[in-house]
């Protein structure tokens, strides 16, 4: 009798929503890492049901019921406790009710909860907030991330999630930038491919900042200007175009405030990094791809020193080589007078080629040049590195 009030209690609890949890202990079954079972209410796609955590000794693991299933299974555990479990507390927000079976039978005790127990959250199916919400955007329903409704597809939720750790890691650096009463802020944004980031920062510029921008999207593939163009003339974006052309050949009547490249290919890369320091941009944002021109000249003149070992096999050459030329890169904005900043960009389970490079223009005094221009004497003296792109860009 025991048992059965106890489930008829539970299922009074779940029908006047003052249903907490229940806790599932000294387990006597065949599993014999399992040391308890937790159920609790959760709401998912709308539909009351009951989520277990069953706790072994070196994990957990969940699986949600249905109520009706939920309840059959505590009971089925219960009705046995030499093959199920011996301690039950049942958690509501008036009060807490405890069996356990002592080896004979089963005790039951009330406690009033004093003070009572919060009514539970039951969002299991979290949004996490992003800093686009994705709506009715026809830009993303145009580019296939989202349906007419404003739901992200299944397939394009990596794609979404990429859009947004974008944004976020641009936006502490783009709420610093003062608006210019007498101009827009101009963005280049190179290589700009399918235009999905382009089209995000256009609209956490105008929508969300109310930034006045003038976006241009800088791709040599005809086919994805064409394509941008009229995505962005549907979407109603006419602070936004694209142009048809190489980073290295861009060359704008105005010189843009921000220089993106993203994933640009080796020293493409440097191109843009030049671009925006001789353009003496507000902001300089490079995600590089490949590092192969530091890497050829490494190659060649293989120094053989205390750090021989970093570069002796080609992985770490490889990898070596990727480092020293965005430390360099960092080193040279630095130089100009950028605030230099370094973030993972893309989760690397994706991509190795995930390092994001943000510089803000800001200042740097004579004796920190001078300093800069000692460090990368060491490194291109450490490495045999006698040219890199980049510093004949900048004429460094």
């Amino acid at each position: 009798m025991v048992v059965e009030g106890f489930v008829t209690a539970l299922k009074n609890h779940i029908s006047d929503n003052s249903f907490v949890k229940i806790t599932l202990g000294n387990y006597k079954g065949e599993e014999s890492a399992l040391k308890q079972v937790i159920a609790r209410p959760v709401l998912i796609k709308q539909r009351y049901m009951m989520s277990f955590t069953y706790r072994y000794k070196t994990r957990d693991i969940t699986k949600n019921f249905e109520i009706e299933e939920g309840i059959l299974l505590i009971g089925k555990w219960l009705e046995n406790p030499d093959k199920g479990f011996g301690v039950a507390n049942l958690f509501s927000v008036a009060n807490t009710t405890r069996i356990q079976f002592t080896g004979k039978k089963w005790r039951k005790d009330n406690v009033v909860n004093d003070p009572p127990l919060a009514v539970p959250q039951l969002l299991h199916d979290r949004n996490k907030k992003r800093v686009l919400q994705h709506g009715e955007k026809h830009y993303l329903e145009a580019l296939g991330v989202t349906d007419a409704n404003g739901k992200v597809y299944k397939h394009a939720q990596d794609k979404y999630r990429q859009i947004n750790h974008y944004i976020e890691l641009l936006a502490p650096v783009l709420k610093q930038i003062e608006p210019n009463p007498a101009k827009p802020f101009s963005v280049a944004d190179m290589g700009s491919g399918k235009g999905y980031l382009t089209f995000a920062l256009t609209d956490y510029l105008t929508n969300t900042l109310k930034l006045p921008a003038q976006v241009t999207g800088v791709e040599f593939r005809e086919d994805m200007v064409m394509l941008c163009n009229r995505i962005a003339g549907d979407s109603g974006m006419d602070n936004l175009i694209f142009v048809e052309n190489t980073i290295e050949g861009y060359n704008p009547e105005v010189l843009p405030d921000a220089i993106i490249a993203l994933h640009a290919c080796d020293t493409a890369t440097d191109d843009a990094i030049a671009k925006g320091i001789n353009s003496n941009a507000t902001l300089i944002v490079v995600a590089p791809c490949c590092h192969k021109q530091i890497r050829r000249v490494m190659e060649k003149n293989r120094m053989k020193n205390d750090v021989s070992f970093l570069t002796r096999h080609g992985i770490f050459m490889e990898r070596q080589a990727e480092m020293i030329t965005d430390g360099i890169r960092s080193l040279v904005l630095e130089y100009f007078g950028y605030k230099v900043k370094v973030f993972s960009f893309i989760d690397d389970v994706n991509t190795p080629k995930n390092v994001m490079i943000t510089a803000l223009k800001q200042s740097v005094t004579k004796l920190r040049k001078q300093e800069i221009l000692e460090e990368l004497q060491t490194i291109n003296k450490t490495f045999g590195i006698d040219y890199h792109y980049l510093e004949r860009l900048v004429s460094i």
